[in-house]
């Protein structure tokens, strides 16, 4: 199995950090091949936490090369704050770590018009991390990016930024009666992070991944954000701004879908979404009660800080997610979290003006309509956090598990009772990692 993709199937926060985490320790190399730091994964090792944003967190491991390749969109700021971060805790990057010159760079300019797209959206304002991730994609398809690469050819740097400059303070002006920014000012600051990351940038990022796999090399791919996050299939326009389903993390990663021998689909044992945009399973104020706080069940988010809304498991929209990603089997996180619960409720189905639906409507304006059709199960209401074996799980727990399954015809290979490592349940061997 030498290539594998992690893929999350929900609104993202599924938990894919931990199960990148765990299957890296036997990957030869670990790619992260699309998005920005408006993603992120929390990793505890030992009681110590890493929060990752750029960096595949397979660099915990010594003996596995990360790379980011050319599908990302890259703060070089960002980037080199979390390569000092990790430097000072004593995790050795020399030859490790690799940056595709493809990936582009976010700039000032698109960070500054992130924030005012949205002041502009109103009550359209879909809730971005404000990091200008979608407008450095925008500049990508409009062909005005700026590729990382170019750091290391300053005249040619120089020349690109000041012909895009010169558009970006006509709009600043013309439409936003904002001040020009400067030339300079960013030429030199973009300088000294050239002069920090060059040993880092690689013109053979993608070259060298696929060398691996040819070589029957284990390479895991870490999708970021989560399958209704997708520009085109997800919850548009509640979107982020690039593919995040494992045929978009392949081709971010400069990979042909032939490569790729399983996707391991990672999903809550429940759903949550941060941000705006419809959650059909949300739970009640009453229901919301029953549960954990946002901060014991670790629901607030990596990169933003704000709380996850929470809702129930939603099976018809796991479903279709798994369809879409050509999912193999299911990483059940966060199952723990239910254990206080005296029932659970699954959605089965939905209900849209009078009919039965079971898959998620296509249009997002019938998002807001839809009712959710919910089995109700007992809980188990005893810990599970220690338990090292499937068997030993309440029975209510493994029927919610059973009945995860079968609605989602997909089998359950992991299941994840904490955030620590060695909280986990492998019931299939993915990787090398034992059962």
């Amino acid at each position: 199995m030498p290539g594998l993709i992690i893929v999350g199937v929900q609104w993202g926060d599924e938990g894919k950090g931990k199960v990148i985490d765990l299957l890296s320790e036997n990957a030869d190399c670990v790619v992260r091949s699309q998005g920005g730091n408006n993603a992120g994964h929390t990793i505890m090792v030992d009681s110590q936490e890493y929060k990752f944003h750029l960096i595949p967190s397979g660099i915990l491991y010594p003996n596995t090369c990360c790379y980011v390749a050319g599908g990302t969109v890259i703060d070089p700021g960002v980037l080199i704050q979390e390569i000092k971060g990790l430097l000072v805790k004593g995790i050795a990057l020399q030859g490790r770590l690799a940056i595709s010159t493809a990936a582009h760079m976010i700039m000032p300019y698109h960070r500054v018009f992130d924030r005012l797209y949205e002041e502009q959206k109103g009550s359209l304002a879909i809730g971005t991390t404000g990091k200008g991730i979608g407008p450095c994609y925008a500049d990508k398809a409009n062909r005005i990016g700026i590729q990382i690469g170019e750091l290391c050819n300053p005249d040619s740097f120089a020349m690109h930024l000041k012909q895009v400059l010169l558009m970006k303070n006509r709009e600043l002006q013309a439409l936003f009666n904002m001040p020009p920014m400067d030339f300079e000012e960013i030429f030199q600051e973009y300088l000294g992070y050239a002069a920090f990351l060059r040993e880092y940038l690689s013109e053979d990022v993608e070259l060298q991944v696929a060398q691996a796999l040819e070589q029957n090399k284990k390479v895991l791919f870490e999708g970021a954000h989560g399958t209704y996050l997708d520009q085109t299939f997800g919850t548009y326009p509640f979107v982020t701004s690039s593919s995040t389903l494992s045929s978009g993390v392949a081709c971010g990663g400069g990979v042909g879908p032939t490569r790729i021998d399983h996707v391991v689909a990672v999903v809550k044992a429940y759903t949550t979404r941060v941000g705006n945009g419809p959650l059909p399973t949300a739970l009640t104020e009453q229901e919301l009660k029953m549960f954990m706080s946002n901060a014991e069940a670790r629901e607030v988010g990596t990169t933003t800080g704000r709380n996850r809304r929470l809702g129930w498991f939603d099976a018809p929209l796991v479903r279709k997610a798994l369809s879409l990603n050509g999912a193999d089997s299911m990483a059940i996180m966060k199952l723990d979290i239910l254990d206080r619960l005296p029932e659970i409720k699954i959605c089965t189905g939905y209900m849209l003006h009078g009919s039965k639906l079971s898959m998620p409507p296509a249009s997002i304006a019938d998002w807001e309509h839809i009712e959710p059709i919910y089995e109700v199960l007992p809980g188990w209401q005893s810990a599970t956090q220690d338990i090292a074996h499937y068997e030993d799980l309440p029975e209510p727990a493994k029927v919610y598990l059973r009945r995860i399954e079968e609605l989602c015809s997909c089998p359950i290979s992991i299941v994840s009772l904490g955030p620590e490592r060695h909280r986990t349940l492998m019931l299939t061997s993915i990787f090398g990692a034992s059962t």
